[in-house]
């Protein structure tokens, strides 16, 4: 069971924004499908307009999606944060002096004490690192096993509106479409942020990934760069890890007298080295490799896929 609530707020009294319910709508539309169109979040948005979006209702919302055990519970929220002495708050639609909204610290204590397995907090506002940035108390850290936040600046940091829409979460959801992903078409919280790390530079908002896991849990599946059955067959055609493949002019499809099943078998080795899992030994490319009958060998990511595959873990 994996539950997901989004919520974007672009009304307020004193400062209007643009592009949160935008962004919500466009988190919720990714990852209530996979790339195959196969469920994946049972989503609730929440967004102003059209609703109201108030302290009590937006701290009634954050309770719901903690409270139940699943096995995924994922928080996303873009407007407005601020922070005050006492931390940081999001801030919500009848935020006024000295009640900004709901406090940081009181959404990381839901989630630390929720009995959901895996908790993804995303935070698209100014200051949002302040979630997480905690005194490490008797030994305890900030953060349970199993919670991970994603935040968009720093704690004394703005988060930038670019095109109508917010920068982080243009990149949030350019990762989660694919960009990000692995070869297996996994696409996880700390993948999320290396790519959008990369995106910014050294002068721009700086994201910030907390994380305290045992496991890498996937957040969308895209579709794999290899379909799985065929990296299966990696060890079939690789006895070790840093055996080579030799080659020669019958895997080529485009020669004459060509083998189809050595053929066959040669189209699926030109797709593992588009994913850069193989990779020509003496020529640019595996077209020449086998035209000039030398071989092709795994690449190092190539062996990772390898020692998966004869393990069967994959």
């Amino acid at each position: 069971m994996r539950r997901a609530l989004l919520v974007g707020i672009d009304e307020y009294a004193f400062g209007p924004l643009t592009g949160c319910v935008a962004d919500a709508s466009a988190m919720r539309d990714l990852l209530e499908r996979n790339a195959d169109a196969s469920p994946n979040f049972d989503s609730e948005l929440l967004s102003g307009p059209p609703v109201t979006v108030t302290r009590a209702l937006l701290r009634e919302r954050i309770e719901r999606l903690f409270e139940q055990p699943a096995d995924v519970a994922l928080f996303y929220f873009s407007g407005h944060g601020t922070v005050n002495n006492l931390g940081g708050y999001l801030v919500t639609q009848d935020a006024s002096r000295y009640d900004e909204g709901v406090p940081m610290n009181d959404i990381l204590a839901l989630a630390n004490q929720s009995p959901v397995r895996e908790v993804v907090v995303i935070l698209d506002t100014c200051h949002s690192g302040a979630l997480g940035q905690l005194p490490v108390i008797n030994n305890q850290a900030g953060l349970r096993e199993g919670l991970s936040v994603l935040a968009a600046s720093r704690a004394g940091e703005s988060a930038v509106e670019a095109g109508g829409r917010g920068l982080f979460t243009t990149l949030v959801c350019d990762a989660l479409d694919g960009g990000a992903a692995d070869v297996l078409g996994n696409v996880t919280a700390a993948a999320v942020y290396g790519y959008v790390d990369q995106a910014l530079g050294a002068w721009d908002q700086r994201p910030l990934l907390k994380s305290h896991v045992a496991k890498l849990t996937a957040l969308r599946q895209d579709r794999p760069a290899v379909p799985l059955s065929e990296l299966r067959q990696l060890p079939t055609w690789f006895p070790e890890p840093r055996a080579a493949m030799k080659l020669d002019p019958s895997f080529e499809p485009t020669t004459v007298g060509h083998d189809p099943d050595k053929a066959a078998v040669f189209e699926v080795l030109q797709r593992c080295r588009a994913a850069k899992l193989v990779e020509p030994i003496g020529e640019a490319h595996m077209y020449y490799a086998a035209i000039n009958s030398r071989a092709c060998q795994l690449t190092a990511l190539g062996r990772y896929y390898w020692h998966l595959a004869n393990e069967g873990r994959i």
